[in-house]
């Protein structure tokens, strides 16, 4: 899992992102990006797997218009999507990438991926966090 994490954790400083906290062996790296609207994205590498998930915001009364605005937005999403929880109440940004073939523009693919989401879609973020 070493090589993996240093493959990762380098591709990340190479984007300049903010490394807030590292665990390489339990192969947890957390970044920020504050230009790009992220804040404590957390990156899991569980080979086969890399796991890219940021806590969007809480549900406290869940409806179903809500639910179904978030999956509709998943459409438009062009990496990851929207994910609950295991109680239902939290939404998560959750994205999974392939350690073995993983490459920068990949990975940058899917932080970007995630930029955008929050760039375009604040707003209603925001609209939703309220429920």
């Amino acid at each position: 899992m070493e090589d993996y994490f240093i493959k990762v954790k380098d591709y990340l400083l190479e984007f300049e992102f903010d490394i807030t906290l590292e665990d390489p062996e339990e192969g947890i790296i957390i970044v920020q990006s504050e230009s790009d609207g992220i804040t404590n994205l957390v990156i899991g590498i569980a080979p086969p797997i890399v796991i890219l998930e940021q806590y969007m915001f809480k549900l406290n009364n869940p409806t179903l218009e809500v639910c179904m605005n978030l999956l509709q937005k998943n459409r438009d999403i062009v990496h990851g999507a929207f994910v609950l929880d295991d109680e239902g109440n939290k939404v998560i940004y959750r994205d999974t990438l392939q350690i073995e073939t993983l490459d920068a523009p990949e990975l940058e693919a899917s932080l970007n991926s995630l930029s955008l989401l929050m760039s375009e879609y604040s707003e209603e973020i925001i609209k939703f966090s309220k429920y």
